[in-house]
C-alpha cells in the first residue's frame, strides 16, 4: 500500500511548519552550541526527524527506518568513499614530503595567505568542484591550506566559503542535469539562466573570502589579484554556460582562473604581505626570506604536484558521459549487474508518494533504489589515482597499507557522522516534511522570487547537495511559479543558484572540512563562523532573482 505525503498534518500551516523545522533546529542548534559533537547532534536530529515522520506525519514506521538506512548507506557510499580517497592521497603526500614541496611552491608565487587562499580555495577548488564535487573540493582545498600554513579552523572555513559559486555546475553539471529532469525545462536553458546569475557572485565571493579573512585593509591590499581571479572565473562561467553547456563550466573556469592568477603573480606583488599569526610585513623582506627558503628545482615541484594534476585528469575522464557509461556497464565492458548493481530498498521503494502541490502529477510514487556503482563512483577515481601515486611518491607499499588503515581509523567518527546526517536528510525527504518547509515560503506572494532562492538554500542545508535540493524542490518551484504567474525558468534556476549558498552550512560539508583539517569537535565553531556569510549571500541571490523578475527581466532568456 502506498502512503501519500501529508503536508499539513495539524490542519494549521504555521504549526505544521514549526514542527517540520524541528529536526533542522535540533541539528544546527546543538552543533552551534559547541557542547555537542557533530555525531551527537546528527543522532539527535535524526531521532527528532523519525519521531515527527512517524508520530506527526503518519509515515509507516518501517518505511521511515528504511529511509534512514538508505540515507546512512548513501552517506558512506558514495560520499564517504570520496573523503576516504582524498584524505589517503593527502596523507601519502605528507609521508613522502611532497606536501612541503607544494607548500614552498605556492609560497614562491606569494607568501601572502590572502593570495594563497585565492589560488587554492577559490580557483583550484572551483576546478575540483567541476571534476568531482560531492565534498572532494572542500576536503582537498582545506587540507592543502593547512599544509600551506593556515590555522586549521580558518582553513576549514575558507574552503567552505569558497565552495559556493561553482557548485551549481559541479561534477560536470550534475545539479543542472537533475533540475532539468525534475522540472521538464530544457537543460541548456537552465544553464544559460544560471550563467546570468552566478557570475556576479563569482566576482563577489573571492573578495568576500579575503575580507572575511583579513578585513577591509586586507582586501584593499590585494584587490587587483581578487579581480583577476574572480573576473576570469566569472567570464568563463558566463561564456561556457551560455554558449557551450553546463558540464565544462567549472573545469574551464577554474583552470583559467588558476592559470591567470599564477601568471599575474609573476609580475605583481602586494606592498605588504599578510599571514595568519604574523600579521603584516614588508613584501620585499618576505620575498627575500621566501627566496632563501625555496630550494626546490622545477622537476621536484612537478613531482610534488603531479598526483594532484593526475587526480584532476582522472576525475575529468571518469566523469565524461561515454566513460561513465562504460564504467557502469551501459556501453559494453563488464555487465551492469557487476559494476553497478542496484537494490530496491525494502519497505521503502514504491511505498511513498508525493502529491500536489509538490508535484504536477496527481500522485508521484517515490523510488528508493540503492546503487553501488563501485567502478564509476568519483571516490573510486580518487583511490585509483592514489594507487598510481604510491610508487610515484616513493612510498613503500607496506607503509602505504599502514597509512590506509590508519586513515580509515582516523575517519571512522567522521564517516559515522556523515552517515547520520544523510539518514536525517532522507527521512526528511521521504516523510514530506521538507515540502512542508518549502510550502511555507510559497505564502510570500509577490516576494516569492526572493524566497525561491532561500528555498534552494534550505534544500542544500538539509541535504548537503545542490543536486539533491533540485530533486527535492525543483518540481515545487515550477508549480509555484506557474500558480503565481512567474517565469518557471527563472524560479527553478533560483533553486540551484540560491542553493549553492547553503553548501557551506550543510552539516555534511562541515564534517568533511573538519575531518580534512583535523579540527574534530570544532564543527560548531565552523558553523557559527560561516552561517552569517551563508545567509547574507543567499539573501543577495534572492534579491538578484527578485530584480530579474521585474526591473532586470531582460536578463531572462
Amino acid at each position: 500500500m502506498v502512503w501519500s505525503h501529508v503536508y499539513d498534518p495539524f490542519g494549521s500551516p504555521v504549526l505544521s511548519t514549526v514542527v517540520a523545522a524541528l529536526p533542522l533546529v535540533v541539528l544546527l542548534g546543538l552543533l552551534a552550541s559547541g557542547g555537542w559533537s557533530a555525531l551527537g547532534a546528527a543522532a539527535a536530529g535524526l531521532a527528532t526527524a523519525l519521531v515527527i515522520a512517524i508520530g506527526c506525519s503518519g509515515m509507516p514506521a518501517d518505511a521511515a527506518l528504511a529511509a534512514a538506512g538508505n540515507g546512512a548507506a548513501f552517506g558512506l557510499f558514495p560520499i564517504g568513499w570520496i573523503v576516504i580517497g582524498a584524505m589517503f592521497l593527502y596523507r601519502l603526500c605528507v609521508e613522502a614530503g611532497a606536501l612541503d614541496v607544494m607548500k614552498r611552491s605556492v609560497t614562491s608565487l606569494s607568501a601572502d595567505h590572502r593570495l594563497q587562499a585565492l589560488l587554492i580555495a577559490f580557483s583550484f577548488g572551483a576546478f575540483l568542484e567541476g571534476v568531482a564535487g560531492f565534498g572532494a573540493p572542500v576536503a582537498i582545498s582545506a587540507a592543502l591550506l593547512v599544509g600551506a600554513g593556515f590555522p586549521a579552523l580558518e582553513a576549514a572555513c575558507l574552503a567552505l566559503l569558497a565552495n559556493t559559486a561553482p557548485v551549481a555546475f559541479g561534477s560536470l553539471g550534475t545539479p543542472i542535469v537533475m533540475l532539468a529532469k525534475v522540472t521538464g525545462i530544457d537543460e541548456q536553458a537552465l544553464s544559460v539562466m544560471a550563467g546570468r546569475q552566478l557570475p556576479f557572485f563569482s566576482l563577489l565571493v573571492p573578495a568576500w573570502m579575503v575580507w572575511a579573512m583579513a578585513g577591509w585593509r586586507g582586501l584593499a591590499g590585494v584587490w587587483p589579484a581578487v579581480l583577476v581571479s574572480g573576473a576570469t572565473f566569472a567570464g568563463m562561467q558566463f561564456v561556457i554556460s551560455n554558449f557551450v553547456g553546463a558540464a565544462l563550466v567549472d573545469i574551464v573556469g577554474g583552470a583559467a582562473s588558476l592559470a591567470m592568477l599564477a601568471i599575474f603573480l609573476r609580475w605583481w606583488r602586494p606592498r605588504q604581505v599578510w599571514r595568519h599569526g604574523e600579521g603584516w610585513c614588508e613584501a620585499a623582506a618576505h620575498a627575500t626570506a621566501g627566496a632563501r627558503e625555496t630550494t626546490d628545482t622545477p622537476g621536484r615541484i612537478a613531482w610534488a604536484w603531479a598526483p594532484w594534476g593526475l587526480l584532476s585528469l582522472v576525475m575529468l575522464c571518469w566523469g565524461l558521459p561515454p566513460v561513465k557509461a562504460r564504467l557502469e556497464g551501459r556501453a559494453g565492458g563488464l555487465p551492469a549487474a557487476v559494476v553497478a548493481p542496484e537494490f530496491s530498498v525494502p519497505r521503502l521503494d514504491g511505498r511513498v508518494a508525493k502529491v500536489p502541490p509538490a508535484t504536477r502529477e496527481p500522485q508521484e510514487v517515490e523510488r528508493a533504489v540503492y546503487r553501488i556503482n563501485w567502478l564509476s563512483a568519483s571516490g573510486t577515481g580518487v583511490v585509483a589515482t592514489t594507487l598510481l601515486a604510491i610508487p610515484w611518491l616513493g612510498v613503500p607499499w607496506r607503509r602505504a597499507g599502514r597509512i590506509w588503515w590508519s586513515n580509515l581509523a582516523a575517519l571512522s567518527t567522521a564517516l559515522a557522522t556523515i552517515a547520520a546526517m544523510l539518514a536525517l536528510a532522507f527521512v526528511t525527504r521521504y516523510s514530506g516534511t521538507d515540502v512542508t518547509l518549502g510550502l511555507a515560503l510559497t505564502w510570500s506572494g509577490a516576494a516569492y522570487p526572493f524566497c525561491a532562492a532561500l528555498l534552494g538554500w534550505l534544500g542544500v542545508a538539509l541535504t548537503g547537495s545542490d543536486t539533491s535540493s533540485n530533486a527535492m524542490f525543483g518540481s515545487l518551484q515550477r508549480v509555484t511559479a506557474e500558480q503565481l504567474g512567474l517565469d518557471p525558468l527563472l524560479i527553478c534556476t533560483a533553486n540551484s543558484t540560491g542553493g549553492v549558498m547553503g553548501k557551506m552550512i550543510d552539516a555534511q560539508s562541515i564534517v568533511v572540512s573538519a575531518t580534512a583539517t583535523g579540527t574534530h569537535r570544532q564543527e560548531g565553531a565552523i558553523l557559527r563562523r560561516v552561517f552569517p556569510h551563508s545567509l547574507a549571500l543567499a539573501a543577495l541571490m534572492g534579491l538578484l532573482v527578485w530584480l530579474q523578475s521585474g526591473l532586470l527581466a531582460w536578463m531572462v532568456p
